[in-house]
Order: structure tokens, then C-alpha cells, then sequence
């Protein structure tokens, strides 16, 4: 693996885990040592990373992870909508919808799981790695190398906000049955219901990383959009 790939892949990885939070000075230096990289690399990943939006350059003060606002939440979460719902359409539209079929069962089974309580150690691991395989299954059935590249742009910034999401056994029993639906109405090539199963499981995620968010600060402003997401 090349060093600047290397080094965007750690670096990256830091940032969403938040073991770089939000406004976390990037000293090259200290993050060159940390990586075992020279800092022509790190250089490179910082600014494929900005690129992305995960780091902010600003002059005279260098480099600092991205901080997260309440509008930024809510504004990928609409861009998620618009992109995702399409994406399913997509995939409901092909012939080889077969790999969904078997996706559909392991979500099933993953629910059962669930309905006994959380897995052993909370680890949810497998249950994350099988959301990947649904990311990876819609990403080729939707054939869009543009609705692709901006999807991928997105994945970053909702990686890092699902540290922030409480994992409760409810909300993740939820999640699983909403995969499920989005994995059942693809697989029966119904365009409509796959793009509404999308919507009604980003909407809920959002929901729920803004009750997180109210919880954690009890911020009123993040009460705010909760309760303004409950009205639309």
C-alpha cells in the first residue's frame, strides 16, 4: 500500500472513531510520528481528507478536523435522502436482484438476534460489517459511477455521526427491520416501496442522532430540530 494511501486510511479512520474529535489541530509532526509516515504523505491525505470536508484549512492556522453543527447534520441527512432513495430505485429496477434476497434473510436473522437482547459484549461488530455488504450490494446495483462518487463523499461524515448515535437495543432492532424492508422491496423490484423503506430508515436515523445529540448537550437547539423533524 502507498504511504499517502496508507496515511489517508489511518488518518481518516482517527477522525471518524473521533479518537481526532471535531476541531482537533492536525500537527504534522505529531501525526507523522503517531503514523510512522513522512509528512509529504500526511500532507496528501490531509488534503484528500479536506477534499472530503472531514478537515478544514485554514490559513494562518493550518490544518483541523471538521467541526460538526446542527445544520450540518441535517443537511447531510437530506443530501443522504435524495441520493440513497435513488439508489434503491435503481437496484429495483435490474434483473440481478438476487444478492438481496440472501441480504434480506441475514437482516432477519440478525432481528431475531436482537429481539434477545444486545450481543455478547455489545459488540456490533457483524451487524455493521453486514450494513457495509447492503452499502456495497445498492452501490453496484445502482450502476452510477456519479451517484456513486457522491455517495462515497457522504459515507465519511455519516460514519463519524454514528459514533455519536446511542447504540440501544431498541433503535438497533429497528434498524434491523429497516434494512430488512429496504432489502425485501429491492429484491421484489418494487422502485417505489424500495425508495420509501430508504427514506423512512434515514429519517428515523436522524431522528435518533438528534436525540442522542439533545441528550448529550441538552441543547435546545438541538430539541429544536427534533421537534421540527416531528412536525414536517
Amino acid at each position: 500500500m502507498a504511504q499517502s494511501t496508507r496515511a489517508y486510511t489511518e488518518l481518516r479512520s482517527l477522525i471518524v472513531c473521533w479518537d481526532l474529535p471535531p476541531g482537533s489541530p492536525l500537527n504534522e509532526v505529531q501525526l507523522a510520528e503517531r503514523l510512522g509516515i513522512s509528512r509529504t504523505p500526511l500532507r496528501q491525505a490531509i488534503q484528500r481528507l479536506a477534499h472530503e470536508g472531514l478537515v478544514r484549512l485554514t490559513p494562518g492556522r493550518g490544518a483541523q478536523v471538521s467541526e460538526i453543527t446542527l445544520q450540518d447534520v441535517v443537511s447531510l441527512f437530506q443530501m443522504r435522502e435524495a441520493l440513497e432513495t435513488y439508489a434503491a430505485r435503481l437496484c429495483a429496477r435490474r434483473p440481478d436482484r438476487a444478492r438481496f434476497a440472501d441480504l434480506q434473510a441475514a437482516f432477519e436473522t440478525q432481528r431475531a438476534q436482537f429481539e434477545t437482547g444486545e450481543p455478547e459484549g455489545g459488540d456490533y461488530g457483524p451487524y455493521y460489517a453486514l450494513i457495509a455488504q447492503l452499502d456495497e450490494a445498492v452501490d453496484a446495483g445502482a450502476r452510477n459511477p456519479y451517484l456513486l462518487s457522491s455517495l462515497a463523499g457522504l459515507r465519511g461524515h455519516l460514519e463519524r455521526l454514528r459514533q455519536i448515535a446511542r447504540r440501544r437495543p431498541p433503535r438497533m432492532l429497528q434498524t434491523a427491520a429497516e434494512h430488512q424492508a429496504i432489502c425485501a422491496a429491492i429484491h421484489e423490484g418494487n422502485e417505489s416501496l424500495a425508495a420509501q423503506a430508504t427514506a423512512v430508515h434515514i429519517n428515523n436515523s436522524l431522528r435518533h442522532i438528534l436525540a442522542a445529540l439533545a441528550e448529550d448537550v441538552g441543547g435546545s437547539e438541538a430539541a429544536g430540530f427534533l421537534t421540527a423533524r416531528r412536525d414536517d
